[in-house]
């Protein structure tokens, strides 16, 4: 278990911060833009569970410390220093989101049309963290081209944007209150 007695170490004054492998990077890198995302995805989610219950509040947990997870994923570089018994994410973590994607959908009214984010406030919110997991999985691509991570990792966040949007129809009254883009409608 993790201990913080100490919330600020000024280690990070001068623009570098600490990995899991004890190694110190600039707080500007790619490795820690793609920490930041999943971080803000975390919190976006986190909002989202203010108007989620029951089920959909359970899988949000479960997202929550997936992506938490995710970080300490990314925060031990796959270099070999010091990486072996580090937490990765598994493939097992990207089925469950497969399953639960499958298991939502299958209950929700055919698409006509995009979905425009909006309708209820837990779809709403669950829209943006979908945006938000979007572009934490632009910054970990971006972070794959110039080094290796974690293909499950990748896999997850890709998925998860596809969950969250499915969610979000569910919590739409199952697709019937999805706002829908209407082409040149404002023309």
């Amino acid at each position: 278990m993790v201990t913080l007695n100490k919330i600020y170490t000024k280690t990070g004054d001068s623009g570098q911060t600490g990995l899991g492998d004890g190694s110190r990077i600039s707080k500007a890198s790619l490795r820690i833009a793609a920490i930041g995302a999943v971080d803000e995805a975390n919190s976006a989610v986190g909002i989202a569970r203010l108007d989620a219950e029951g089920d959909m509040d359970a899988m949000l947990a479960r997202i929550q410390n997936d992506l938490f997870d995710l970080g300490a994923d990314l925060a031990a570089p796959e270099d070999g220093r010091k990486a072996e018994g580090r937490l990765r994410i598994v493939g097992a973590q990207v089925d469950r989101l497969e399953h639960e994607i499958d298991a939502m959908n299958e209950k929700l009214t055919p698409l006509t049309s995009f979905v425009l984010p909006g309708g209820t406030a837990l779809a709403a919110h669950l829209h943006l963290a979908r945006a938000i997991a979007r572009r934490a999985e632009a910054a970990m691509v971006t972070l794959a081209q110039d080094e290796k991570i974690n293909e499950a990792a990748l896999h997850y966040i890709n998925r998860l944007s596809d969950h969250l949007f499915v969610m979000a129809r569910t919590a739409n009254d199952g697709g019937m209150g999805d706002v829908l883009w209407v082409p040149g409608k404002n023309r």
